[in-house]
C-alpha cells in the first residue's frame, strides 16, 4: 500500500482479518474506497488515509506539468503535481526548461521546438529553485520527457523512439523528447 490514491479510487483490501475504516476511507458496496488524496495505511487493524498536502517544489522533486509556451532558447511548464501529490486548479507553479537541460547529450544541437508543443504533458525534475518567477527543471534522464501528447489531428499520441510520437488517426510522425514508458 505504497501508491498514491484520488477521491473516489478503491483502495486495495489485503486479505485477513475484517478492517476497520478510518479517517479518509470510506465503503460503498463491496469496497473500500478513498476520500482525500494520500497513501493508504493500516495501523491495529484500522485502514485510513491521512491526508497529504500539496508541497511546492523542492531540489530533486518529480513533477508533471503541461507545456504552456514555447520560445527559441526554453519551454514553460505550468507545475499541476509535486511528487505525486495534484496541487488544487489554481495553485500552480511556474516551471522552466532550459534548451540545456532538455537531453544529457548534444546539449547544443537541442531545438526547443522539436522537444515540446504546447499542451505536451511533461514529466521532469526540479534541478534548481530558479528566480522568485519560476523553478528550472530537467528532462535529461531516460524516464523523463513528454509522457502525454496530442497530435495535430486531435488524436493522443504513442511514443515510437525516444525522440518520436506518431498520430494513431494518420500515421503522421512528430518530433518529442518523449520519456521511457514506466516498466520496460
Amino acid at each position: 500500500m505504497s501508491d498514491i490514491l484520488i477521491p473516489g479510487q478503491p483502495i486495495p483490501n489485503p486479505l485477513g482479518p475484517t478492517l476497520r475504516l478510518g479517517p479518509g476511507t470510506y465503503a460503498r458496496g463491496s469496497h473500500i474506497r478513498a476520500s482525500l488524496v494520500g497513501i493508504a495505511q493500516n495501523a491495529h487493524g484500522t485502514l485510513s488515509l491521512p491526508h497529504t498536502r500539496p508541497h511546492p517544489p523542492n531540489m530533486t522533486s518529480v513533477v508533471l506539468g503541461t507545456i504552456t509556451r514555447l520560445s527559441p532558447t526554453q519551454a514553460t511548464l505550468s507545475i499541476s503535481v509535486v511528487d505525486g501529490i495534484p496541487h488544487p486548479v489554481g495553485e500552480e507553479f511556474t516551471g522552466v526548461i532550459r534548451s540545456q537541460d532538455v537531453r544529457a547529450v548534444d546539449k547544443d544541437k537541442v531545438k526547443i521546438g522539436d522537444c515540446f508543443r504546447g499542451g505536451d504533458v511533461v514529466k521532469g525534475v526540479v534541478i534548481s529553485l530558479g528566480d522568485a518567477r519560476s523553478y528550472y527543471i530537467t528532462t535529461a534522464r531516460n524516464d523523463l520527457g513528454v509522457i502525454a501528447a496530442t497530435s495535430e489531428a486531435g488524436a493522443t499520441m504513442e511514443p515510437v523512439s525516444w525522440l518520436e510520437m506518431r498520430c494513431p488517426k494518420t500515421g503522421r510522425i512528430e518530433k518529442r523528447k518523449c520519456a521511457k514508458p514506466e516498466g520496460l
